[in-house]
């Protein structure tokens, strides 16, 4: 009896880190130096005691089926913290705001919420593969990078600050995109689960873009979490916040999802809003490995980006075969960056770069570059 598969399935390219275990698949790692990983962006700072309490504390949760639209608490402390820390009017709890178990379930649900067969999906190039593989098995065809035409594009992936160039769109760029999607009436998807991470100012948000425009929601959702902000990928919490049109049609979608967080996860998670002062300690401590890893790297091109917790690292040969050596020869393992990335017109622009998470500990990180370094002047 021949098995039947949804065909959209062999569409979906290998993740990048099936790529890199297939590129160091041939070789052992030099024994003489420690491994260090760098090629995958799970934070490993502390989570914060307030939220392991309050998840602990809560744990008789478990014995409820929890509602898909979250608790009013939850909805309420997500508005709450969108409201100050963006400085716009708090939305409606009620029909704004949808708890998701983290932005990579959402942002793959949400296209098969919006898209259909034959429309397009615009990503970032490059870009986090989640926005390729929803709008891949949703039937539609991802756009990489700027399209020649808006036409049939019926979802924009935004990511600022960026993954892996940790850009931020500032107010100009947002005016733009905002103009193409009442032109051409594609809804945007707003990936900021990076926005707490930053050094100089906080990068500007999507609904905050709207407000300093003077515009409505219309047509566009904002997506973070506490993975990045708050140091608990493992509780898969975040949510998602814009048009109510659009909220309405993503709580539908999700009912029958099966995508509930779970009662103890949202008390966690209200704690976790409601608190800044561990947010502001996690910000100094990546500001600490920037500052004590950038001096180590002036033989590469790169610095330090507007938000997010990766460098960008221009390489003198080819990415792929940088990172292989780096890891035989040096044992530090980072993430080609034509891996992050698809040829468009003028190539691949994840080529020659790699990419560099800087979560493990300062020394870590330290001895991480001076390997690079190393590595980078004498081969």
């Amino acid at each position: 009896m021949n098995l039947h598969f949804n065909p959209l399935l062999d569409r979906l390219q290998p993740y990048p880190f099936e790529k890199l275990r297939a590129l160091i698949g041939g070789h052992t790692p030099n024994p003489g130096f420690k491994p260090i990983n760098l090629s995958i962006g799970e934070p490993k700072h502390p989570t914060p005691a307030l939220v392991k309490n309050a998840l602990a504390a809560n744990l008789d949760g478990l014995a409820s089926y929890p509602a898909t639209a979250g608790t009013p608490e939850l909805r309420q402390a997500i508005a709450g913290w969108l409201a100050r820390r963006y400085e716009i009017p708090p939305l409606d709890p009620e029909t704004q705001i949808l708890p998701v178990n983290g932005t990579r379930e959402a942002l793959f649900a949400f296209a098969q919420t919006v898209l259909s067969p034959g429309d397009r999906a615009v990503c970032p190039n490059p870009f986090y593969q989640i926005y390729e593989g929803a709008a891949l098995l949703a039937g539609a065809t991802p756009v990489y990078g700027e399209p020649n035409s808006w036409d049939d594009v019926k979802l924009l992936y935004v990511c600022s600050p960026a993954n892996p160039t940790g850009r931020v769109l500032d107010l100009q760029a947002w005016k733009r995109l905002l103009e193409l999607s009442d032109r051409h009436g594609f809804a945007i998807a707003s990936d900021e689960c990076y926005s707490e991470i930053y050094f100089d100012r906080p990068p500007l948000g999507s609904l905050e873009a709207c407000d300093k425009l003077g515009r409505s929601y219309e047509r566009v959702v904002a997506f973070s979490s506490l993975s990045k902000r708050s140091n608990c990928p493992g509780m898969r919490s975040g949510f998602a916040a814009g048009d109510p049109a659009l909220i309405k049609k993503f709580l539908l979608y999700r009912t029958y999802h099966g995508s509930a967080m779970s009662l103890a996860v949202q008390k966690a998670s209200i704690a976790a809003w409601n608190d800044e002062e561990h947010v502001t300690e996690n910000r100094r401590l990546y500001a600490e490995k920037f500052a004590a890893v950038l001096p180590l790297l002036t033989p590469l091109k790169t610095g330090r980006p507007d938000g997010g917790f990766y460098l960008w690292i221009g390489t003198p040969i080819d990415d792929a075969a940088f990172a292989r050596r780096l890891h035989r020869e040096y044992n530090v393992l980072v993430l080609p960056g034509s891996f992050l990335a698809r040829d468009a017109a003028g190539g691949n622009p994840g080529k020659n770069h790699i990419r560099v998470a800087l979560v493990a500990s300062v020394e870590e990180c330290v001895e991480a570059a001076q390997r690079l370094q190393r590595f980078a002047q004498h081969g």
